[in-house]
């Protein structure tokens, strides 16, 4: 069995200029779109990408509360581009019941 060299990948995260996105960026080099996997929660994501006898993997968190049912990303010459808003304040409150 070959063994596996385990790499985490170079990831660059920044807000937009109008601080309404967290733009993602993650570069994979030589991997092709079928072998990446990218999970994202409103705290943190997830990146797994695999080629022969390499496999970038690994998890980070993120600042702020992100939207992950509205993101959106692409993948071209070896960058993956991730866009998603930010959560807007009290989005998801909740009210809470006063006795």
């Amino acid at each position: 069995m070959a063994e596996v060299l385990r790499l985490s990948p170079a990831i660059c995260a920044y807000a937009d200029d109008n601080y309404e996105n967290l733009k993602i960026e993650v570069i994979l080099p030589g991997i092709e779109k079928k072998n990446i996997s990218f999970k994202l929660a409103e705290d943190g994501f997830y990146v797994k990408a695999t080629k022969e006898g390499v496999e970038y993997v690994d998890s980070y968190s993120i600042c702020c509360p992100a939207n992950p049912d509205k993101a959106a990303a692409s993948y071209s010459s070896g960058i993956l581009k991730v866009t998603v808003p930010y959560q807007k304040p009290f989005e998801n409150a909740v009210d809470v019941k006063i006795e």
